[in-house]
């Protein structure tokens, strides 16, 4: 019995490529997919992700059944993540279009207070998730917003109309050098 822990059942190599062919896989699948990052992701998106571990497994590992096998799998999965990510990095930092075509660019889905049905439909974005995420910024409403984009990451920036802004130490500072100004100019009458 212990014996069949250890013995792989498929060649190294094979292994590696069905690993590395399966990774290339997914990463296209969510690439094509969308933005959503993972924590945009809702209850569906974890089903999904869960099922998808499950239904790869044997396109990673074959018919092999050993303990071997599988820690080969997954050693060559997260070492092939970690070079993939160095990779990206470095021709990120020397190709910005590297990083548009593996990242995207952001989208608009706010524009002056107004949401833009087709890209949020397109994106799959929900009203509700809007209004959430208007409520962490410290806005009342949708009509607040300025700019509202979701970057590739998948996470959703907005950016407040200036007049809904909060103030800022600075604009404190100058109220009160104001202030100060004019009571020394009402002391001096």
């Amino acid at each position: 019995m212990c014996q069949s822990l250890l013995i792989e059942q498929v060649p190294i190599v094979e292994k590696i490529l069905r690993t590395v062919l399966v990774y290339l896989v997914i990463i296209v699948l969510f690439r094509i997919t969308g933005k959503r990052g993972m924590a945009a992701m809702n209850t569906l998106d974890f089903v999904v992700l869960f099922l998808l571990s499950n239904v790869v497994q044997n396109a990673i590992i074959g018919p092999d059944y050993s303990l071997v096998g599988g820690v080969l799998g997954a050693v060559v999965l997260v070492a092939l993540n970690s070079g993939v990510n160095r990779v990206i990095n470095l021709a990120v930092e020397r190709h910005p279009r590297v990083a548009r075509l593996l990242d995207g660019s952001s989208t608009t889905v706010i524009e002056d207070g107004s949401v833009d049905a087709s890209s949020t439909r397109r994106l799959g974005i929900r009203r509700s998730e809007l209004d959430h995420a208007v409520r962490l910024q410290h806005a009342d409403d949708i009509a607040d917003i300025a700019d509202g984009q979701l970057d590739p990451s998948g996470r959703l920036l907005l950016t407040l109309k200036p007049a809904e802004r909060s103030a800022t130490k600075a604009d404190v500072e100058a109220r009160r050098a104001q202030l100060d100004r004019l009571e020394s100019l009402l002391a001096t009458r």
